[in-house]
């Protein structure tokens, strides 16, 4: 990720990632409707709606925006799929959010969360596999990484909890949905790395 790239063989990359944006999203809002707690940034994101007079899904694309303007004072300059990101995820959510009904039945919440984890984890192991470009957030790990000579993993932990206290303070929705995605993402996303192809 070290310059901007377009150039790109495979053009099975492109449906495949446009296709795991979409199931991120759709991961995002099932955990939202769960109402049992999202994962970090979508604490933060949502903590953010109740501020601006703005989608979920359009706070996401200012973040993403905002993300990548920062990683460019790091050197980390973004890629197609980066760029993808930052435009389809939050175009994704705003559409998931019309469909998906909100469930305050426990079971039904729980079954929602798990297959929040599980769409997102899916929809990660198939834009990391497209080979188009870390997305913003990823773009901005690996830049501080780079800057502070920090391992990838202590910039990851730092970053998911500064988002979530301030997402927390912000009234996004902590609860045992954001646990669980803690615990679970991260087998989950390296389940589907390896089921995917991985794209040239």
């Amino acid at each position: 990720m070290n310059k901007f790239r377009l150039n790109i063989r495979d053009l099975y990359s492109y449906p495949q990632i446009v296709l795991g944006f979409f199931l991120i999203a759709s991961g995002k809002v099932f955990m939202l409707k769960a109402n049992l707690g999202m994962s970090p940034w979508g604490v933060f994101e949502v903590g953010v709606t109740h501020y601006l007079p703005i989608t979920l899904g359009r706070v996401n694309q200012i973040v993403s925006l905002c993300l990548i303007i920062f990683s460019l004072f790091l050197h980390i300059y973004p890629w197609i799929g980066t760029l993808l990101c930052m435009f389809f995820v939050g175009f994704f959510i705003d559409i998931a959010n019309l469909f998906v009904p909100t469930t305050n039945f426990f079971v039904y919440q729980i079954i929602m969360v798990a297959c929040g984890v599980l769409l997102v984890g899916m929809g990660i192991g198939m834009y990391v596999n497209a080979n188009l470009g870390a997305g913003p957030r990823d773009g901005l790990m690996l830049g501080l990484s780079k800057k502070t000579g920090k391992s990838i993993r202590m910039i990851r932990a730092m970053i998911e909890i500064t988002v979530l206290v301030t997402g927390f303070l912000l009234g996004g929705p902590v609860g045992i949905g954001t646990v669980a995605f803690a615990l679970a993402i991260g087998p989950t996303v390296q389940f589907f790395l390896n089921f995917f192809p991985k794209r040239n």
